[in-house]
């Protein structure tokens, strides 16, 4: 197993931080947020950049993002509903627009739903971005055009059936 990378969620930090969620979407689907104007997305690999600050920091918020029991609060939990999470990665101390603008230098990572998940940011045009079905996620969280990698420190790659999933 690569250094850092665990198959626990309950190991990811639970200290305030950014958090990116890895999401695949089997089929094309419109998401029911009316203020966003129902986006649709295409089959394919999202990538969620959100960020933990309340108790129990990233751990407590990705395991909320995991459970399937949840009334649906944020943009996000119409995508996780909708797809299946495939990877999540967490970094203490980050922030989420940090994390979105690094990896909109890669070839091959755009937003596909302007304003998803970024309500309350000045800064970016969204906190989800898609990638090219030719993208490969490992090179997206490695170094994006010689810049330091986004020495993410946290990895869960969720491949078991957890409580409440």
């Amino acid at each position: 197993m690569p250094h850092g990378l665990t198959r626990d969620p309950e190991s990811l930090p639970a200290e305030p931080g950014a958090y990116l969620l890895a999401i695949r979407l089997g089929r094309a689907r419109r998401l029911a947020i009316a203020r966003l104007g129902a986006p649709r997305l295409a089959a394919g690999l999202y990538l969620y950049a959100g960020s933990a600050r309340g108790p129990g920091g990233i751990r407590a918020r990705v395991r909320r993002h995991l459970r399937r029991d949840k009334r649906h609060h944020w943009h996000v939990d119409h995508l996780v509903a909708a797809g299946r999470v495939v990877g999540v990665w967490g970094r203490p101390g980050a922030r989420e627009c940090t994390l979105v603008r690094r990896l909109l230098t890669v070839r091959g990572v755009e937003v596909p739903a302007p304003g998803f998940g970024s309500s309350d940011c000045r800064t970016c045009a969204a906190h989800l971005l898609s990638l090219a079905a030719d993208v490969e996620i490992d090179a997206v969280l490695a170094a994006p055009r010689g810049a330091p990698a986004l020495a993410i420190i946290h990895s869960v790659i969720p491949v078991v059936t957890l409580p409440g999933l």
